[in-house]
């Protein structure tokens, strides 16, 4: 077992922190996202999970603190904005997804 205090865990804003990557499986990610700042908007090829740790954050409209989780479909465009400093975990899975550049790798 592996296991984080996403609360405790050092890490810097603009700098995710991988936690845990595992080929054909998930990938875990911390984000640090200051206040004002957002990961604009995007999709990716896996299925992405986020939960806000720390702070409050706009996903896609929906705006949210501790506790709120959101999933998006792989190629489903998203923007995340922090209204105030914000600690999310990122979860995309499988890692990486079908058509992602890395993909090939997996399998060799």
């Amino acid at each position: 077992m592996e296991h984080w205090d996403l609360r405790a865990l050092a890490a810097e804003p603009r700098r995710p922190e991988v936690l845990h990557s595992a080929r054909g499986e998930a990938r875990s990610i911390l984000i640090l996202l200051p206040a004002g700042e957002e990961l604009q908007d995007h999709q990716v090829h896996e299925r992405a999970y986020v939960t806000v740790v720390e702070g409050e954050v706009d996903l896609a409209g929906t705006v949210g603190g501790p506790g709120l989780t959101a999933m998006f479909d792989p190629g489903e465009r998203h923007a995340v904005r922090a209204v105030t400093d914000a600690r999310l975990l990122l979860i995309l899975a499988p890692w990486p997804g079908p058509g992602h550049p890395g993909a090939r790798d997996a399998a060799g």
